[in-house]
């Protein structure tokens, strides 16, 4: 069993992720190649903010079986589609300015550990690649990091009740966050740790 990286982009996997497809952990697939096999065989999942939304709702039945069976989903970019009963579209800013990207952390979790939540706000200077909305936080899901001063949930997790939990990131991968040198690697490999279920609770 594995976790499945799907791969809804041009060219080789995002660099931070290939230590895990090296080692086994991580098994990088093609959005056009994919097949319920893939979904029987993976224990985890993680798509980023590429993914093909509406061709993703004939993998509905898959996801669901692998949810239920205990399985987790790393989920990056703006929800536009109903995956998963619970589950809600993604909410833009409007209007926003620079106070609206600011990031607070609002509950501990390990993958943000010795993260500085405010370091990743700009890139380069500008502000909102982090993200510029989220999606609604479902009803018993943990929200892990705020934005703006309404502290709207970009980054929260789920206990789907029927089994597995759900990640959600509301922006840019969080794979690719604080350009050279920042925490992006970091990041993705605990991404990589919380979907095999060896970090978070």
């Amino acid at each position: 069993m594995t976790i499945l990286f799907i791969h809804s982009h041009y060219g080789p996997l995002p660099k931070p992720y290939e230590a895990a497809v090296a080692s086994g952990r991580l098994l990088g697939v093609r959005e056009v190649e994919l097949t319920s096999d893939h979904f029987e065989a993976a224990t985890g999942l993680i798509t980023t903010t590429h993914l093909d939304q509406v061709g993703f709702l004939a993998c509905r039945p898959a996801l669901t079986r692998l949810l239920d069976r205990g399985g987790r989903w790393f989920f990056n970019g703006h929800m536009l589609r109903i995956f998963v009963e619970g589950l809600g579209i993604y909410e833009p800013i409007r209007g926003a300015r620079r106070p609206d990207y600011v990031l607070t952390r609002l509950n501990p979790h390990a993958i943000f550990d010795g993260i500085e939540q405010r370091n990743l706000e700009e890139n380069r200077g500008v502000a909102g690649f982090y993200g510029r909305g989220h999606n609604p936080l479902p009803g018993g899901g943990l929200a892990v990091n705020g934005i703006g001063p309404d502290l709207l949930p970009i980054d929260w997790e789920w206990r789907r009740p029927a089994g597995g939990r759900i990640f959600s990131h509301a922006g840019n991968d969080l794979g690719g966050m604080g350009g050279e040198g920042g925490p992006g690697a970091l990041l993705a490999e605990r991404v990589v740790s919380w979907c095999e279920g060896r970090i978070g609770s």
